[in-house]
């Protein structure tokens, strides 16, 4: 933890990449842990396939998940980060994750990679609608929820077989990079996994992962920590506090 402090204050341009393991402390399944939703779901479910197939079906799974993150609350790892970007040490965190928490934890150069669970649109027209209202719908038995045009909403989220959000701003963000804090993600999923890369291989950057399982990565890190998320960025936080105080 002492050499992440180290790299972290020397660094001058430090982002953190995101994944679902920074949410589990709040409740929400990761999705390829012990426990993940793909154990106990088929990945098919989540795609723009299934959901264009069998809307209902899509929104029986959907409106659970989304119950679920709207119940989340930000975790100490959450944060973290915040006031890590509060100190002007962290510039933008790119996230994996559709649950919203960095923002609630006070986090404010988030891109969301993977889209947002707090909004849905129509399929048909796009018109924009707050995802909360759209759970209310189905509570009256709009399943799958219809826009006054017709068309079948969606969540703003991206789907198994649609292209990923604010790639390119990301990438350019990576190539500014000299430091990649990745947290709890397992850097399989392409092209969100090309961020780190950049950083280290194409930057010559620092590379920390914070994970409870292996990345792809881990032979080109500086530092890998194995502790809970939850504990160890804040801990990280404190070190760097008092260095600063000193």
């Amino acid at each position: 933890m002492d050499k992440v402090v180290e790299l972290l204050l020397s660094s001058t341009y430090a982002i953190a990449f995101t994944g679902a393991g920074i949410s589990t402390a709040s409740g929400i399944p990761d999705f390829r842990g012990k426990e993940g939703l793909w154990k106990k779901y088929s990945p098919e479910i989540a795609s723009i396939d299934y959901f264009r197939r069998d809307p209902k079906g899509f929104w029986e799974f959907y409106s659970t998940r989304m119950r679920g993150l709207f119940n989340a609350k930000p975790n100490e790892a959450h944060y973290a980060l915040a006031r890590l970007e509060k100190m002007g040490l962290i510039k933008y965190v790119i996230t994996q994750n559709i649950d919203g928490l960095h923002q609630k934890a006070g986090s404010t150069n988030v891109i969301e990679l993977h889209g947002t669970m707090q909004k849905s649109y129509c399929s048909s027209c796009f018109r924009q609608y707050d995802s909360r209202e759209v759970l209310k719908m189905i509570d009256r038995g709009n399943l799958p929820p219809k826009c006054s045009c017709g068309g079948v909403i969606r969540p703003d989220v991206v789907l198994f077989g649609e292209a990923v959000k604010d790639i390119d701003f990301a990438v350019r963000i990576a190539y500014e990079s000299d430091l990649v804090l990745v947290v709890g993600s397992s850097l399989t999923v392409y092209p969100a996994n090309l961020i780190p890369q950049i950083v280290k291989e194409e930057r010559g950057g620092s590379l920390i992962i914070i994970n409870a399982d292996e990345t792809p990565l881990d032979g080109e890190a500086d530092v890998i920590i194995r502790e809970p998320i939850e504990i160890a960025l804040p801990r990280i936080v404190e070190k760097i506090e008092e260095k600063i105080k000193q």
